[in-house]
């Protein structure tokens, strides 16, 4: 697969950080580090339309939801639980949640729905179909591909 056609194939990814987690253990800052994430601080103008992650939503991600992401990007909020309770979900048009999944990153090894912001992004990515962009994502954690494997994700055909 060449660049432009990676580029084609992927979608952007945002992380709204609040700053509340160890930087040398965050999963975001590593992403922002290898120009796979954007960090903002907040969300605003079109960036209202991109599919949010949220435990507190009421519909699952899906397939239906590739085009938005290709058109808006995916947004995973990194903070902790007081804060994600606390905003205000009414400002987004796109709020999703992942289905129950098992954490691979050390911290959570094993446990329900206990995800990093890596792993919730590269999830809503499998789930749309955005394989290749997932599996590149997780190449950058070295429990990355145990996190597909523990979920079984396969790829799409």
């Amino acid at each position: 697969m060449t660049i432009s056609n990676f580029a084609k194939e992927s979608s952007k990814l945002i992380c709204l950080h609040y700053n509340q987690c160890d930087p040398k253990k965050c999963t975001s800052f590593k992403l922002n580090k290898y120009n796979l994430l954007k960090i903002v601080k907040s969300i605003r103008g079109n960036l209202k339309k991109s599919i949010i992650l949220t435990p507190f939503a009421a519909q699952e991600i899906s397939i239906d939801d590739r085009g938005k992401l290709s058109r808006y990007g995916l947004i995973v909020i990194d903070c902790s639980w007081k804060k994600i309770i606390n905003l205000k979900m009414d400002d987004f048009l796109y709020p999703r949640k992942l289905p129950p999944l098992i954490a691979a990153n050390p911290t959570n090894y094993g446990k329900w729905e206990k995800l990093s912001s890596v792993e919730a992004l590269a999830a809503a990515l499998y789930i749309t179909n955005y394989s290749n962009q997932a599996d590149l994502i997780l190449s950058k954690f070295s429990w990355g591909i145990q996190f597909r494997k523990l979920n079984k994700f396969e790829k799409k055909k």
